[in-house]
């Protein structure tokens, strides 16, 4: 038996790009967002347009309770190298579009009465889950992103484009990009499409690029989900 096994995984990470060296400013700024959209010990990759001390920047992003991975091919590579902190290349860009349409669900505020006999709102409104509906084919170079829930594409995604939601994705047309679901590590996330043609599909960081598709489902209207080993498995639908 072999002593070491390599398994396909993706590692679900976020890109923070800083166009500052100022730490007031990029803690002022950064922890408000990450508090509302990522859990502690979120992975981080660094870029920079500005120079940084990097282990200085390491350190800050580590007190917000984030942990930084790697930084980008760029400024900061040389000080990563130094150190023997990981350098990525760059990804290709993408434009991150709006879906047509969202739908959001919030969580009311608990209302409370005091001494006074006044009302109070407690808390202001949490965004419980949103679903992103989009009614045109998405292009080549384009992504659509969605942390709170769910994306619904009533058209195709073309190749080189790229899908990421927290939750399900349903797309009811051609699926030829990137589509990435359950990122954050939910793993009760699905992928529903028409016609899975794509370059890469993911759910919660277990991936399966073009090559690896199983063959009968290439082309076919097509369910995917994790199964209680988090492994991917694909159902072609019946209509």
């Amino acid at each position: 038996m072999a002593d070491i096994r390599i398994k396909g995984r993706m590692v679900n990470a976020i890109r923070i790009t800083l166009e500052t060296n100022d730490h007031d400013a990029i803690r002022q700024q950064l922890a408000p967002k990450l508090q509302a959209a990522f859990p502690p010990g979120t992975l981080v990759v660094i870029e920079s347009t500005v120079e940084q001390e990097l282990i200085a920047l390491i350190q800050l992003l580590i007190s917000m309770d984030v942990q930084p991975m790697a930084v980008t091919e760029g400024l900061l590579a040389d000080q990563a190298r130094a150190i023997q902190f990981p350098v990525l290349p760059p990804d290709r860009q993408l434009q991150e579009i709006k879906a047509t349409k969202e739908q959001v669900i919030e969580v009311k505020p608990e209302v409370v009465k005091s001494e006074a006999g006044t009302e109070e709102v407690k808390a202001a409104p949490v965004i419980a889950h949103v679903t992103s509906y989009h009614d045109e084919i998405l292009r080549t170079g384009q992504c659509i992103v969605q942390h709170h829930g769910d994306i619904i594409i009533s058209a195709g995604i073309n190749s080189g484009s790229e899908v990421i939601a927290s939750g399900n994705i349903h797309v009811y047309g051609s699926a030829r990009g990137r589509v990435i679901a359950g990122a954050g590590g939910n793993t009760a996330a699905r992928i529903f499409c028409h016609a899975l043609e794509a370059e890469l599909i993911s759910i919660a960081g277990t991936y399966c690029v073009a090559d690896d598709i199983p063959p009968h489902v290439v082309k076919k209207p097509v369910h995917i989900y994790l199964n209680d080993q988090l492994e991917l498995v694909f159902e072609t639908l019946e209509f």
